[in-house]
């Protein structure tokens, strides 16, 4: 039975896309002002909440409503336009970097947030390496324009020379800092010119004839209108009309700006995302072949795994991404790994922590399947139980520690917690061989993972731990030359197990890596490792 003209049509109208950027380029506000204009939430809350304030919907977690920051990728779906829109946003910190790969695992297309004061930053360049990789088309938005930065032509060719990219202007900014006015849409011909004062729902429309309308002059001080006017005959003259075909194979990135915070411009970049960012396209699977996202077989892969959401209820929630045909709830499944089938009772979406049962779900959706211990990430799932898709690596930490509680009665706990948060992959666990699995050796990429690890222990589990810290900087996984696992090495190395007891070598420093591959030159020691079992 193939799929009948109504679910193709809502698969057809699937949009999925991530957030991505530096930390404080704007990227939570964003998020807050789509969801605001795609009518989810009728208030738009702030990063940092003071008193009174609303706080950002996309970050649920205690610790980030503190620290306003994202610590871990939010998943929320709205309506806009006709599209039914999935938007993942992702943690900008560099010590959450895994979290934000495996989300761009899931997404169509990606918009790239630069802060117009301090340019392309350094997470932000990874970041976009990562797009690249993957041939992910990318939207860019220069936020903060109500505040003093680079001029618009400055920046743009900073981008293109910093990220060997081109840009394509779809807007221009009129003004910027206290000068900031509002925007020209140079697709549809038409300007429009924001108060400051006010939220940036109110504007006045205007058609434009180009650079030289008198209309500027009503609006724009006499030095900004002729700046403004400079950079129009310029960008005008030298660029040619849009190309959606080389957005989309990664040529160019159209660029629209504005400002988050007032909500000044973000409604342009919502049109212009629906009316060109890609569908659910087809998804490569193992053995060389791809999966039709409009095939009648359901099928698709979790690239995330969250404990807690809902602390009072010990839940854990696997997020899918639906890659081909419909899904409901209820459906039996193959389970790729495991072999075996199994049913999917218990499903939502998401706006942040806010979820709601999901009956009907289509290819390019994200839902959160309630699991009992069954998923890990990288699995794949379908109905006819046979399609696999691409592993997604876990990366090499670089910095380890042991837990202590004082209640010696709370350790099994402890363990069972630390077992939670890895198959999150929040942390890494690893197993001395000569101690066994009762006291883990815990690894991270970054410092802030063990503050999170350490608040999460006490505010979803009621665990007091002290982190002790370990001398190891450097986790290698050795291989053979055919791929392999590799249970000795040469040299009096002591090799560790992870969670999926694969031999894995600590050292604690670079050079003793280097002295393991001199003893050792047939051995290939790996920086990352499949997450499917």
């Amino acid at each position: 039975m193939s799929l009948s003209v109504q679910d193709q049509k809502e698969i057809l109208r699937r949009r999925t896309f991530a957030i991505i950027s530096h930390p404080d380029a704007g990227k939570t506000t964003l998020t807050e002002k789509l969801l605001y204009h795609g009518g989810v939430i009728h208030e738009a809350g702030e990063v940092k909440g003071k008193s009174g304030t609303k706080a950002a919907t996309s970050d649920w977690m205690e610790l980030e409503k503190q620290k306003g920051i994202s610590i871990t990728s939010s998943v929320m779906t709205f309506d806009y336009n006709q599209l039914r829109i999935n938007l993942l946003d992702t943690p900008g910190h560099k010590d959450f970097s895994e979290d934000t790969y495996r989300v761009l695992m899931a997404v169509e297309s990606a918009c790239m947030l630069i802060d117009v004061a301090k340019g392309v930053e350094d997470r932000t360049k990874k970041l976009y390496d990562v797009c690249r990789l993957r041939d992910i088309p990318i939207f860019t938005f220069v936020n903060k324009l109500d505040r003093e930065g680079k001029d618009p032509l400055t920046l743009i060719d900073e981008i293109e020379r910093t990220l060997n990219m081109q840009c394509y202007p779809v807007t221009w900014p009129l003004g910027i800092g206290q000068r900031f006015k509002g925007i020209y849409n140079r697709l549809n011909k038409k300007v429009y010119f924001y108060d400051q004062r006010r939220e940036g729902d109110e504007f006045t429309e205007h058609d434009f004839s180009g650079p030289q309308d008198p209309i500027l002059d009503k609006y724009l001080d006499a030095e900004t209108a002729a700046q403004v006017r400079d950079e129009l005959e310029l960008i005008e003259s030298a660029l040619p009309p849009f190309d959606v075909n080389e957005f989309l194979s990664g040529k160019i990135s159209p660029v629209t700006f504005g400002s988050a915070k007032q909500n000044f411009g973000v409604d342009t970049f919502l049109n212009f995302f629906t009316q060109f960012a890609p569908g659910p396209k087809a998804r490569p699977a193992k053995a060389g072949s791809e999966v039709d996202p409009l095939s009648e077989n359901f099928s698709g892969f979790v690239f995330k795994i969250q404990a807690n959401m809902d602390k009072r209820h010990r839940d854990r929630i696997a997020f899918v991404r639906i890659c081909s045909g419909k899904f409901e709830r209820g459906m039996k499944v193959g389970h790729s790994r495991l072999t075996k089938e199994l049913r999917l009772s218990y499903s939502s979406q998401f706006v942040a922590a806010d979820k709601e049962t999901v009956e009907v779900a289509y290819a390019g959706d994200i839902v959160g399947v309630g699991d009992t211990g069954n998923f890990a990430i990288g699995d794949s799932i379908s109905s006819n139980g046979k399609v696999k898709f691409e592993d997604i690596p876990k990366f090499a930490p670089e910095l380890f520690a042991k837990l202590q509680v004082k209640d010696a009665l709370k350790r099994t706990k402890l363990q069972e917690a630390l077992v939670h948060l890895s198959e999150e992959g929040a942390i890494q666990l690893f197993v001395d061989p000569f101690i066994g699995a009762q006291e883990y050796i815990i690894g991270a990429v970054g410092e802030l993972q063990f503050e999170v690890l350490v608040h999460r222990l006490q505010d979803e589990y009621n665990l007091e731990a002290k982190l002790n810290r370990l001398p190891f900087t450097v986790a290698r996984w050795p291989r053979s030359p055919e791929g392999k696992p590799v249970g000795q090495l040469k040299g009096n190395f002591t090799l560790f197990k992870d969670m999926i007891d694969q031999p894995v070598l600590l050292l604690n420093q670079e050079w003793d890596l280097n002295w393991a591959k001199k003893e050792n030159p047939d051995v290939d020691f790996a920086t990352s490792i499949s997450r499917a079992r």
